[in-house]
């Protein structure tokens, strides 16, 4: 069924990892259809370009989500400059590069970090204002990586799987206060998340047959990776809705790949419900 829409206009948003990537083509949208956004960035420099456009209707703040105490401090910042917060948008992360092994535990660590708790953070400073409000709407930018797992992101994997299972626990919470969550989940997307903004693990000789067939995939996947301007459309749409979606993928690939694994796990789950059975005495 289609979802219908309510008006866009006025919308005030709180959008982390502003300066570049999905989180920067999400201000913009916002910004062009005359909503105001409150854009987070570690260097506020690099909105200044968005400043001078937008004028008032951007709010930069900024912040490192790894510091939780800074993170309360920007909602708050936020919440004032704008006098309310209807879209929380959590996208600040980073891709971390390593097999399993090759990960260490300072790397893992840091990655949970960012990607994790740094959501948490943001996420618990924004909800008592949304409680008050008795509305708003907080979208969690996951992956595909966040329910499907593929070799040399098991880091990465792991951060995106936390925040899947504390988003969904959490959704079912606070909806009784009005308040609205969607987990966006893209695939492969032309944004900086693999390049400059990444870290790798330093790899380890025993894996290199597999470091090679995995640097082809990423090869072949380059090719088809979406466009992070267009994917605006399809968040806009999200906010827009009147009953949006716990999940939603962003880009073609996505879907494909849930129902394979999902089919995979069904018939894993049924093939050895004996055992399970078993257990249960």
């Amino acid at each position: 069924m289609t979802a219908t829409t309510q008006s866009s206009s006025g919308k005030t948003w709180f959008i982390t990892g502003a300066s570049r990537g999905f989180g920067r083509e999400w201000t913009i949208a916002a910004l062009e259809r005359g909503d105001r956004v409150a854009a987070t960035a570690r260097d506020t420099a690099t909105l200044d370009d968005l400043v001078e456009r937008y004028g008032d209707a951007v709010v930069p703040v900024p912040l490192d989500v790894n510091d939780s105490a800074a993170a309360h401090a920007a909602v708050t910042q936020a919440h004032e400059a704008l006098g309310r917060l209807d879209v929380v948008v959590n996208n600040a992360g980073y891709g971390h590069f390593g097999f399993a092994e090759e990960v260490t535990e300072d790397e893992l660590r840091a990655q949970m970090e960012t990607n994790f708790f740094g959501l948490v953070a943001v996420t618990r400073a924004a909800l008592p204002i949304l409680r008050r409000q008795g509305s708003g709407h907080v979208l969690q930018v996951t992956s595909i990586g966040g329910i499907s797992a593929f070799p040399i992101w098991s880091a990465y994997h792991a951060s995106k799987w936390a925040v899947e299972g504390w988003t969904q626990a959490m959704a079912q919470e606070v909806a009784q206060f009005g308040i609205r969550t969607t987990l966006v989940e893209p695939g492969g997307f032309d944004t900086d998340w693999a390049g400059s903004s990444s870290v790798h693990s330093e790899r380890m000789e025993e894996y290199a047959d597999l470091h090679d067939r995995v640097d082809q995939m990423r090869a072949r996947a380059a090719a088809s990776r979406g466009n992070p301007t267009a994917s605006a459309q399809a968040v806009l749409a999200l906010v827009d809705a009147e009953e949006p979606p716990l999940r939603a993928f962003l880009g073609t690939a996505p879907l494909s790949i849930a129902k394979a694994d999902y089919e995979k796990r069904i018939a894993d789950w049924e093939a050895w419900q004996h055992n399970a059975e078993l257990a249960q005495g």
